[in-house]
């Protein structure tokens, strides 16, 4: 990063020429100004506990609505310092809005100065549109052996030259020990210390914009993990006592004092966006952010990301397990404006199909050609049917809703810990199935999401790890176990023995990538088959133009096959037409389906198969002939494009009209 700039502030925001509302910031004219929402206590002092300005303390200034405010003149980025509480015997904490913990949680905050980093980025625009993408979920601590972002950003060039376009990085503010998932975030200011500095985010940031790939953060505002009662002891009002989640206590964001835990949250999205110059969010468990407000915060965060982007384009999306529409409208519509969601219903639809099992929530798919179709049409299969195993409806009507939309999946981290031995798809199914759906998954028109790992199908497992203290961590274990007694099969005595122990660190260490696996068969011929898929998404223009409305249709075909077609947006009859057949060989001698009938005066050319040598399969004979009219191989998928007819053939094509 070359060119030091200055990116604009935040606007007209309480604390005067300051980017946020609350932390250290350095200030243009010197010094650091530090300010912190502490209504509870009735004193606040900075101790100034190393580097510029230290030893030292500076008592803060009490000023309207709980907020507490100074400046220390000798102090500068690199200073370490903490908040005491109440008074000279009060309680010595971080900073609730830190820009760094270098020595962890519960150590010292560090003054970062943003305005120093050295961007190269100028004319980097953002997402120019939010169809069309390809995203990648990572987790930076095991995405690469060393687990840090200098590591991660010496990998962002093969993820460009394979095809990706936006990577979604997995929660990074800082949490308790020294591994987890992060969704657990405590100081959602601080990126986690372990993964490296703040300018070692905005490097890989800066890399990846240089590479053309677009960068997401994961964020959670649902609930905080172990250590969030630090928040306790400046404000009573900043978790709700009227809302709780599955996973711990609510922020407050509409009861008494919610104004200031909404500024704080709303600071924090806009923060992302701003000073690590990030390409938008992926909000956790939407479902669980409660909200009365006139304006709901998730709408709120839409807004302000958008508004930190300046003129960049931001894209926004959403886990939401409930499926509820108002997430993808526009605010004019009562919406909140995010751009896209994850859709469980995809994925879960194809682990039937793939696997069989349908224990817990898989139990509300069969895994059909048709839910296989609809998912990919519709984006949700659930628009408000009754759902008996939740004992209720379940989504709601989004027809309206383009397919680009919905973002689908094969495998999440989610999905694949859930498999209680964090077993990777390609190793709970036939390798020939997981081609054929991995082609549905790249061509179809919703927005694929790969999961790191996957484009070569990594050996290495992917648990849920988490550290915590003694006492914690089993409490964690039994959550997690409970969490899976779900699933019938993972609720034996057997395999309750056998699930990892989350606080483990041989848990977190084996679930790091193995990048040596990617030269090796059939890791390379997994890679090239992901490689050629996503060029042909790229680069075919019908296939490109599937994402918009009504530009794909589907037919079942068999019991476990189906056609796909992409209908030409020119009209010229460039149509593309795949097959699908997870089961055994079927061959059609009666094919009475139109999709099957292929552009007026012309015929089928197979132009991608899922059984080419070089991804390790067996060879692709034509599909149609005379002989055998349709003839779809077992476990394959085949893409097909027009050609002309053999020359015999056309001589014998009678004109309409002649007698």
């Amino acid at each position: 990063m070359e060119e030091r700039t200055r990116q604009p502030g935040s606007g007209s925001i309480p604390g005067g020429d300051r980017r946020l509302p609350v932390g250290a910031e350095v200030m243009p004219s010197g010094g650091v100004q530090f300010r912190v929402w502490a209504p509870r206590p009735r004193r606040v002092e900075v101790m100034l506990q190393s580097g510029p300005g230290a030893p030292g303390s500076v008592p803060l200034k009490a000023e309207p609505d709980g907020y507490y405010a100074g400046l220390a003149p000798s102090a500068a980025a690199g200073t370490r310092y903490l908040l005491r509480l109440g008074g000279p015997d009060g309680p010595r904490v971080p900073d609730p809005a830190s820009r760094y913990q270098p020595e962890g949680l519960d150590g010292p905050s560090e003054v970062v100065d943003p305005s120093a980093a050295r961007w190269t980025d100028r004319n980097w625009r953002g997402i120019r549109s939010p169809e069309g993408q390809v995203l990648y979920e990572l987790h930076v601590g095991t995405f690469t052996p060393e687990g840090t972002w200098a590591a991660a950003t010496a990998q962002l060039a093969r993820l460009a030259e394979l095809g990706v376009t936006v990577l979604e990085v997995m929660p990074v503010a800082e949490f308790a020990g020294e591994f987890g998932w992060g969704y657990d975030g405590v100081l959602l200011f601080a990126p986690y210390h372990g993964y490296g500095t703040p300018d070692d985010f905005r490097r890989f940031v800066d890399r990846a914009h240089a590479l053309g790939l677009a960068v997401i953060l994961d964020v959670v505002y649902n609930h905080m993990g172990p250590g969030c009662e630090l928040y306790k002891q400046f404000s009573n009002e900043f978790f709700s006592t009227m809302h709780k989640t599955e996973w711990g206590d609510s922020p407050n964001f509409d009861g008494p004092g919610s104004e200031s835990v909404r500024a704080f949250i709303l600071a924090n999205a806009g923060y992302w966006i701003d000073e690590f110059h990030l390409d938008g969010m992926r909000i956790d468990g939407t479902q669980a952010l409660f909200d009365t407000s006139p304006e709901h915060i998730l709408g709120a965060v839409a807004r302000r990301m958008r508004e930190a982007a300046g003129g960049r384009r931001v894209l926004a999306v959403g886990e939401n397990e409930s499926q509820h529409v108002r997430l993808l409208r526009d605010a004019g519509r009562g919406g909140l404006g995010l751009d896209m969601v994850w859709s469980d219903d995809f994925h879960h639809a194809a682990r039937v199909a793939l696997t069989g099992l349908r224990e817990a929530y898989f139990g509300d798919y069969l895994g059909t050609p048709q839910e296989q179709i609809s998912a990919l049409k519709h984006g949700w299969l659930y628009q408000g049917q009754w759902n008996l195993r939740q004992g209720k409806r379940r989504g709601t009507p989004a027809w309206e809703i383009p397919p680009w939309a919905f973002v689908n999946y094969l495998q999440n981290h989610d999905q694949v810990a859930n498999s209680g031995r964090g077993e990777r798809l390609h190793d709970r199914t036939t390798r020939g199935r997981l081609r054929a759906v991995t082609a549905m998954l790249l061509l179809g028109p919703g927005t694929p999401l790969l999961f790191q790992g996957q484009e070569y199908a990594d050996p290495a497992p992917f648990l849920y790890f988490s550290d915590q203290k003694p006492g914690l961590a089993e409490e964690f274990d039994r959550g997690r176990k409970e969490s899976l007694a779900q699933f019938a099969s993972l609720a034996t005595d057997e395999m309750k023995r056998l699930l990892p122990f989350p606080a483990d660190p041989d848990v977190f260490h084996r679930s790091k990538l193995d990048p040596s696996a990617r030269a090796r068969s059939p890791h390379a011929e997994v890679e090239q088959m992901h490689r050629d898929l996503l060029r042909l998404r790229r680069e075919d223009p019908t296939i490109r133009a599937g994402v918009c409305p009504g530009a794909v249709d589907g037919a079942v075909l068999g019991p476990e096959a189906f056609a796909l077609r992409w209908f030409d947006p020119e009209g010229a009859g460039e149509d593309r037409l795949m097959l699908v057949n997870l089961g055994i060989e079927l061959g059609l001698k009666v094919a009475a389906e139109p999709l099957l009938a292929p552009p007026e005066d012309r015929g089928w050319r197979v132009i991608w198969s899922s059984e080419d040598p070089r991804y390790g399969g067996c060879g692709t004979p034509g599909p149609e002939t005379e002989e055998h009219n349709w003839r779809l191989q077992g476990h394959s998928a085949v893409v097909l494009a027009p050609a002309p007819l053999p020359a015999e053939v056309d001589e014998h094509r009678d004109p309409v009209g002649t007698p």
